[in-house]
């Protein structure tokens, strides 16, 4: 099977939107590729964090990716920073990148806009997202639009280090989320769910409880017409919730359409927020079983050792490559 990588930060509870665009579809990857998931804490402090919550959100995330369905018999699930070789890997690609190339990201430049500061790990974010997926001989990596220009330069580094010193990488390929579900914030439906709004009521997350997601979909922009029908230019809040419902239940949208004909915007969020809960509910249970429990710590420290053994060839190849410490070719 070809392999994947994909790597998640652990910078709070996911979202709904985290959920149904990312997680549901790495669930369904393990099944017919050989999957590696890493919690990704190094580029996490890329800037400022408090470590005792940098630490629980590492947990966190950690049973959130059990939770939600991915099977440690079929997929490897670690923990960046329990893995050398990313430090390892990373700096010696951070030597193979230009400072150029680096400035040039938009990420970057959209992060360190108007700061006083910016950490050299800002800077220096791409190579080491690079080693990530470059350590593990990776045929694809899924992701967002907003990381394609990252998934590029470390194509870019790849060929460069092979080019410079012989063929090392297997050069990844990315893939784009097909068009498929969008989930939009509720307060907003113009712009993407996000776990940053500063409008707590605009986005759910897993974790909310069945009080707080019903209050939150009963407060969910729509219209005054008081129709529901799926109209993306015309009716965004509607839409973005009969997509939302449609996408957990696997209920076509005409057809949710149809059981909410000539009710009206009580009815529907009622309904929206009825299918919600009961999806996340047997998660939540999950997650409330792992979140504290040693099978959480037996299954990060065996994902990390099959990591590592991975990684550490890769490395080894690499320093060989480059002339380091003492090893030959």
């Amino acid at each position: 099977m070809k392999r994947i990588f994909s790597g998640v930060q652990p910078t709070g509870v996911i979202t709904l939107g985290n959920y149904i665009g990312a997680f549901r579809q790495f669930v369904t990857m393990q099944n017919d590729y050989d999957c590696i998931f890493s919690i990704v804490d190094e580029h996490a402090i890329t800037v400022p964090q408090d470590s005792d919550e940098l630490s629980k959100n590492i947990r966190t995330l950690a049973a959130t990716y059990l939770a939600t369905g991915i099977d440690p018999d079929k997929a490897i699930l670690f923990i960046q920073s329990e893995v050398p070789a990313h430090a390892q890997a990373g700096w010696m690609l951070t030597c193979t990148s230009y400072i150029g190339e680096l400035e040039r990201m938009t990420q970057f430049k959209d992060k360190a806009k108007g700061r006083d500061a910016v950490s050299a790990g800002l800077l220096t974010y791409p190579p080491l997202m690079a080693a990530d997926i470059l350590l593990y001989n990776t045929d694809i990596v899924p992701v967002g639009e907003d990381q394609k220009q990252h998934l590029e330069i470390t194509r870019d580094l790849a060929e460069r280090f092979n080019n410079r010193y012989g063929e090392t990488f297997k050069i990844p390929e990315i893939q784009l989320p097909k068009n498929g579900a969008r989930i939009k914030s509720l307060q907003d439906p113009l712009k993407k769910m996000s776990k940053s709004d500063d409008n707590k009521k605009a986005t759910i997350r897993i974790l909310d409880s069945a009080k707080d997601i019903e209050k939150k979909v009963k407060s969910a922009v729509t219209d005054s017409e008081g129709i529901v029908r799926f109209d993306l230019e015309n009716k965004p809040g509607v839409s973005n919730l009969l997509t939302i419902e449609a996408s957990l239940t696997d209920i076509s949208i005409d057809n949710l359409v149809a059981k909410y004909e000539g009710l009206g915007y009580g009815a529907f969020k009622a309904g929206v927020a009825e299918s919600i809960i009961k999806h996340l509910t047997p998660i939540q249970e999950r997650f409330a079983e792992l979140i504290h429990s040693s099978e959480l710590d037996h299954i990060l420290d065996d994902g990390a050792e099959k990591a590592n053994a991975i990684a550490s060839e890769t490395v080894s190849k690499m320093e060989i490559a480059m002339g380091l410490g003492r090893k030959r070719r």
